[in-house]
């Protein structure tokens, strides 16, 4: 990347040196830096040596005067810092990061390795009401930038200004300012990312005005950020998620295909839709019933959130009859009560709900009818919400939740919570309700996992286990464009669940191309979850027979896949690594990866080019250098370092794997519940320029909260190295040490891919074993083979 003529000059006019008459001091865990200036005060802590958090306090005020923060959940670790001063101006220096602050302006300035980073241009500026204000910082020219949350922008959002309040966009397509989740995030082709710690309503300025700024508005609050560095996107997906949390590992069914409209009208419809899945052997995991399952009609109900009997007459039954299909029951939920629902008087006599200035419920009008909203930040609020999800659970058996409107949707500002405003609650409204549901499992369901698909939420939230999606997008080409774009950013603010309607929501557009071609991109999504109105069929079963087909090939190569897909989450449960990567994650340095989203990873070995165009022959596939890419299925070259165009055919997209890496598929299931990793078969794409390396293959039981760290599972490592006209392919088992009855990995099949002449001999641990050669598609298929929970090694001699 061209070097920055405006970073060189930020570097000469902040050095990074020691100073001739500098003092020295340390510092420790638990303490932090408190500096003064003409502004006020300011606080420097470290998190760790790669992570440092500034907060400014006007005069007259201290950290007992704001709210902690919502997004951060990480202490200070010990730090080793040394600390440097001279003449008003001070160092502080990490391993990592390097932190100057002038007296005389206020103003921060960083670098990594002492590679400057970004510097504060005036400092915290207030209004004059004193709560308002705003922070800006000094870029270099040529950085890309990225962030703010779930919006279609284009993956380099340097530019815009964008609104920070959380927002639905219905039936956007190629372009959206907001859907949804605005974050205060940005992330810097410079390799930082910038955490504007104030979930207020505000701004996020990416350079709008071509000065070279980031800055950040907010109506009121916190006046603090964290700067993360990292020496690689993986070190700074990492640090970031340390700092807001993890996610949890989401259970196992959840990555499977679900049963979704808007909406099932009654019991028999759920039942006969569950059964023609079945009958066509689509696979299918669960299904989510929407608002019709507490109303007749979308209007005048919402809030009762208890069976309509007269549609429902028996949800219990139904329940079970689904889970004896293998079938796993969700459910609908919003934060509104309409003043004409069943639970209207109860959430009145509870004093549950959001008040207006006198004191009394709230109410106004919107599209679903007269309405309030749950006093989410309430904790007597949040527990009696909290009280009507555990009654369904313990009473009918629901196994996840779905919260819809969490914005809120409509929200007027007048609007009083318990902790304030609503202007000061509307962006962690989802993210609290969220907060709600995670705790109240964890508190009353210990051992479950739980399903919970958020539209809205806030920096953080995906340590609630939220599942996100990208809205009410349109069904149409233009709404699956931008569809790798979204999910791309928001797996990098660590939300890395966030995905689209399969075939797309609004708008009754019935096209059975651009239906197949989202289906085949969301194999290589996070969740594979379609979902409509109900005009045009969501679910594959009810379309023509070719479509059948198609999307029944789409979601067989889903479920085929998931031992890998399950490994890349627990990585993502245990590193914050997204399942979607964008490219650069490869090629840091490579400028113009920054732009390119119609190309990603998924997980660390595929290589993926949705057909995003009606019609389209060839897409461009954009092949990282770091490796020779080779089609998963027959094999073709695409070598690292250049761009593509690979022919499209009508049964798949283009995927590629790394050469060298090993892809595990298991054999095909129709639930999760028949899964098993007992035989599974190992695609080993070999590439001679390929430096040695090793697969994880994670397997627990798929439900029990925390399996890992309770010692519930099941590894399977693959070491592959290379010498002298030989390849070496050795296995070897770890078992958690309560893995029990777990059932583990046995039994192997081996697809050695991209040989150009069959092998001299194939031994495992020094015995012959028999093998196949395919000439046509350059294939050696080794003779099955068992573990026995033993290392067992495969020579392959060129």
């Amino acid at each position: 990347m061209k070097t920055s003529l405006l970073m060189l000059a930020l570097l000469l006019v902040w050095p990074v040196s020691s100073f001739d008459s500098a003092t020295t001091s340390a510092q420790t865990a638990g303490q932090s830096f408190t500096l003064s200036s003409d502004a006020g005060t300011h606080v420097l802590t470290f998190f760790s040596d790669e992570i440092a958090e500034v907060s400014f306090f006007p005069e007259g005020r201290s950290a007992a005067d704001y709210r902690d923060s919502e997004a951060v959940v990480m202490s200070p670790q010990a730090v080793a810092v040394r600390r440097l001063s001279d003449d008003g101006l001070h160092q502080f220096i990490t391993s990592g990061l390097t932190v100057t602050f002038r007296e005389d302006s206020g103003r921060f300035s960083f670098y990594y390795q002492g590679r400057p980073l970004l510097r504060e241009q005036g400092g915290f500026q207030l209004e004059e009401n004193e709560e308002s204000f705003r922070v800006d910082f000094l870029i270099s020219e040529y950085e890309a930038l990225m962030g703010g949350g779930s919006r279609a922008l284009g993956m380099n959002r340097r530019g815009h200004r964008l609104e920070l309040y959380n927002r639905a966009h219905y039936g956007y397509e190629t372009r959206s300012d907001l859907i949804n989740f605005t974050l205060p995030v940005v992330m810097s082709s410079n390799r930082y990312l910038l955490h504007f710690d104030n979930p207020t309503t505000g701004w996020l300025d990416l350079d709008s005005q071509n000065d070279h700024t980031i800055g950040f508005e907010a109506f009121s609050g916190r006046k603090t950020y964290q700067v993360v560095a990292g020496e690689t996107w993986a070190d700074i997906m990492q640090n970031y998620t340390r700092l807001t949390g993890l996610q949890p590992l989401p259970p196992r069914w959840a990555l499977g295909n679900f049963s979704s409209r808007f909406g099932y009208r009654n019991q028999q419809e759920v039942l006969d839709t569950i059964r023609l899945f079945r009958e066509k052997e689509v696979p299918v995991d669960a299904v989510i019933i929407d608002l019709y399952w507490f109303g007749p009609e979308m209007f005048g109900y919402m809030g009762t959130l208890d069976w309509d009997r007269e549609n429902w007459p028996d949800p219990a039954a139904m329940v079970q009859e689904l889970e004896e299909m293998d079938v796993r029951t969700v459910l609908i939920t919003e934060p509104f009560i309409l003043s004409t629902s069943g639970r209207w008087d109860e959430a009145v006599s509870e004093n549950v709900l959001v008040a207006d200035s006198l004191g009394n419920p709230a109410t106004w009008d919107f599209f679903f009818g007269n309405t309030s909203l749950v006093n989410i930040t309430k904790p007597e609020a949040a527990d009696w919400f909290w009280g009507i999800y555990r009654n369904l659970m313990e009473t009918y058996g629901i196994h996840g939740w779905w919260g819809d409107l969490g914005e809120p949707e409509v929200h007027p500002d007048w609007v009083m919570h318990h902790i304030g405003r609503a202007r000061e609650v509307h962006n962690i409204y989802g993210h609290r309700w969220g907060q709600m549901v995670h705790e109240g499992h964890l508190r009353d369901f210990p051992d479950m996992r739980p399903f919970n698909l958020m539209r809205a939420g806030y920096a953080g939230s995906q340590r609630f286990g939220m599942i996100p999606w990208t809205g009410d997008v349109s069904r149409n080409w233009g709404g699956l464009k931008p569809q790798p774009e979204i999910a791309l950013q928001m797996g990098m603010q660590g939300l890395a669940y966030i995905h689209s309607d399969l075939g797309g929501f609004a708008w009754p557009n019935k096209d059975p191309e651009l239906y197949v071609r989202w289906m085949q991109y969301g194999v290589f999504q996070p969740v594979y979850r379609p979902h409509a109105q109900d005009d045009v069929p969501s679910e594959p079963v009810f379309w023509d027979e070719d479509t059948i087909n198609l999307s029944r090939t789409a979601i067989g190569l889903r479920y085929r896949l998931m031992p890998y897909i399950y490994t890349m989450a627990f990585e993502n449960s245990t590193t914050g690594m997204p399942l979607m990567r964008p490219l650069f994650f490869e090629e840091p340095d490579n400028f113009q990866l920054f732009h390119i989203a119609n190309s990603y990873l998924f997980g660390p070995d595929l290589l993926v080019a949705p057909v995003l165009r009606e019609g389209a022959e060839f897409v461009t596939l954009h092949a990282p250098a770091t490796a020779n890419w080779y089609e998963l299925h027959t094999g073709e070259k695409a070598e690292g370092g250049s761009s593509h165009q690979v022919a499209t055919v009508e049964d798949r997209i283009p995927v590629f794997a790394r050469g060298g890496s090993v892809i595990a598929m298991a054999d095909l299931a129709q639930s999760m519940n028949t899964y098993s990793v007992g035989h599974l078969t190992l695609h080993y794409f070999h590439c001679g320029a390929a430096e040695n390396g090793r697969t994880l293959i994670y397997h627990d039981d798929g439900l029990t909260r925390d399996a890992h760290n309770r010692g519930m599972y099941e590894k399977l490592h693959v070491h592959r190295t290379q010498e002298q006209g030989r390849v070496y392919l050795t296995f070897e088992t770890e078992r958690g040490a309560q893995a029990g009855e777990l059932e583990g990995f046995s039994d192997l099949s081996l697809q050695l891919r991209n040989f150009s002449a069959a092998p001299a001999a194939i031994t495992l641990d020094g015995a012959a074993v028999p093998f196949t050669f395919d000439a046509t598609t350059r294939t050696v298929s080794v003779a099955r083979f068992g573990l026995n929970g033993t290392t067992r090694t495969l020579e392959i001699r060129m």
